[in-house]
């Protein structure tokens, strides 16, 4: 099972915290540059943040730098996705997606090989 599997999606209020999920098998999960990408209703996917294969680097969009955080967990084949001060609109599907070509990459959806199916975050104000 290559595709990633995303968990802890969820209604919450403006301002506050969730925190995301992403568990993929042991051999597609060590080997890959994990991302989060997002989709808004009406809009195109697009990057959230990823997080290398050693964990020593992260790269964020500019619209959640300094909100959100990307951590591994290699024991546990976890990605997580830790969303602060949360804004309505933060609202939309996020999907968790492997890299296993050389390099970080730019962050662009092409890149990456193997997607989750996404878990929907809905910011009330």
């Amino acid at each position: 099972q290559e595709q990633p599997v995303e968990s802890g999606g969820g209604l919450v209020q403006a301002g506050d915290s969730l925190r995301l999920s992403c568990t993929a098998s042991g051999r597609t999960f060590s080997s890959s540059v994990m991302g989060w990408f997002r989709q808004a209703p009406g809009k195109e996917r697009e990057f959230v943040g990823y997080i290398s294969r050693s964990g020593s680097s992260t790269n964020y969009a500019s619209f959640v730098k300094g909100r959100f955080t990307i951590n591994r967990d290699d024991a546990k084949n976890t990605v997580y996705l830790q969303m602060n001060s949360l804004k309505p609109e933060d609202t939309a599907v996020y999907y968790c997606a492997a890299k296993q070509s050389p390099g970080n990459g730019r962050g662009y959806a092409d890149e990456y090989d193997y997607w989750g199916k996404g878990t929907q975050v809905t910011v009330s104000s």
